[in-house]
């Protein structure tokens, strides 16, 4: 079995850090996405939670994409919120996108090291 990583070279984190580990793993017809901030060219975009959730989820389509996988092939999702309070709001994204392709979930609460709302990693699977 082999393993591709996608974006091995690493990303650009908040002010210009260099981030050590690719945005995405393919191994035997996975995909581990990375966790996904609401980043653009390395800096927190700033926004509520909707608008937050939304750039999350569509950064990890992006790479997602980039693989060779589709919303169909998603498997399991984790999220990790920064306020309980802002459950309700995500699960509205959350539909709009998973809705005809509901994937496994855990959501949890904790600090995040960068300063957002939301992070979120996505699993996939694809047979050959």
């Amino acid at each position: 079995m082999s393993i591709r990583r996608i974006g091995a070279e690493g990303g650009t984190g908040t002010g210009g850090q260099h981030l050590p580990f690719a945005r995405a793993v393919e191994a035997g017809g996975w995909l581990k996405v990375s966790g996904q901030t609401p980043m653009k060219d390395g800096e927190v975009v700033e926004g509520g939670i909707i608008e937050q959730s939304r750039l999350v989820i569509n950064n990890c389509i992006e790479i997602m994409t980039e693989a060779g996988y589709g919303l169909e092939h998603v498997t399991h999702v984790s999220v990790v919120l920064t306020d309980a309070r802002y459950f309700q709001s995500f699960n509205k994204v959350f539909a709009e996108v998973f809705g005809a392709h509901p994937p496994a979930r855990i959501c949890m609460v904790a600090d995040l090291v960068v300063d957002c709302k939301v992070e979120v990693d996505v699993t996939c699977y694809k047979g050959n």
